[in-house]
């Protein structure tokens, strides 16, 4: 039983088989979107893929993981490597396995999506930007131009720019209206190999369901405490018994101080009660079936700063 489970939980098999044809000079590669929190680099990739694969708030540092998002076109397959904001005002055990993410990715990929807020040039941005090795490629995206009043001031901002570092392209975009992300997909395929796709074309994301549903919680938890929401939050499955009716799921919202809890919890348990309801109606969607969803909260302290705790949770 207990291999079962593991075969269950495992992410979606990623082998191709070799017979598959595929069109001459297709191509695949890895594309790391990087920089500062809360530029919306997962709206990005959420819109680019087509599907929800990592989870959006307005509150920084909301990814703290790498999670690959997959794009299969005709003739190339994009795979989106979405990583946490870089931080270097904060410190602790989750803060430097976030920034460790972000500096494994950049040496692994074929281009770099780097993006900065469409209004210009932040100090952190630009200590982001000195991670990224100066020989890489690296298509520098000015999101959010829909927030822009003024859109002739993206032209100076573009010339700006390009004294900072030699990027091979320049590309304006909105990820929440989905303008110019077609024209940044086709300048990216300009960099990536020629090579068989590296995954499933039907696959959208290499993380399991588990995964999915625990950040799918933690995502509504985030959006619906907002500023209340203490830092220290993570989410654990603690049970999913699946058929193909239904399934039923248990999850833990985990903080790390004791009044905190209260706080999730909300009064005569409102906020708990809200964050599972929306939580159920994404992942329904998910699995494409009924989900009875129960979350819970309890309290372990100093888990963001335990290196045996965070390798439990996955940030390893």
């Amino acid at each position: 039983m207990a291999n079962e489970e593991k075969q269950e939980d495992a992410a979606p098999s990623v082998v191709i088989p070799e017979e598959r044809p595929y069109p001459k000079g297709f191509r695949c590669g890895y594309i790391a979107v990087v920089g500062r929190p809360n530029v919306g680099k997962s709206t990005l990739i959420n819109y680019l893929v087509g599907e929800k694969v990592s989870i959006t708030s307005h509150k920084p540092q909301t990814t703290r993981d790498r999670v690959l998002g997959v794009l299969t076109r005709d003739n190339a397959q994009f795979v989106f490597v979405d990583t946490p904001g870089f931080q270097s005002k904060y410190k602790g055990g989750l803060i430097h396995h976030m920034n460790n993410v972000v500096r494994g990715v950049l040496s692994e990929v074929d281009v770099v999506f780097f993006v900065i807020d469409a209004i210009g040039w932040k100090k952190a941005d630009e200590e982001v930007l000195r991670l990224i090795p100066r020989e890489s490629t690296v298509i520098l995206v000015l999101n959010k131009t829909d927030e822009l009043k003024n859109r002739e001031a993206l032209l100076p901002l573009m010339a700006e720019s390009m004294q900072k570092f030699p990027f091979a392209a320049i590309i304006p975009t909105s990820a929440k209206k989905g303008k110019q992300c077609e024209e940044l997909l086709e300048e990216a395929k300009k960099y990536l190999p020629e090579d068989a796709p590296y995954y499933d074309p039907d696959l959208y994301t290499d993380k399991s369901p588990r995964f999915l549903v625990a950040e799918t919680v933690r995502e509504k938890a985030f959006r619906l405490l907002g500023d209340e929401l203490p830092y220290g939050i993570a989410v654990t499955i603690d049970k999913w018994d699946e058929t193909d009716k239904s399934a039923e799921i248990i999850a833990t919202l985990l903080v790390d101080n004791e009044r905190h809890r209260p706080i999730v919890i909300g009064e005569k348990g409102a906020k708990l009660r809200e964050i599972s309801r929306l939580a159920r109606a994404d992942v329904e969607k998910m699995l494409g079936k009924p989900v009875h969803l129960e979350v819970w909260v309890r309290v372990r302290r100093g888990w963001s700063d335990d290196i045996r705790a965070l390798k439990t949770l996955g940030y390893e």
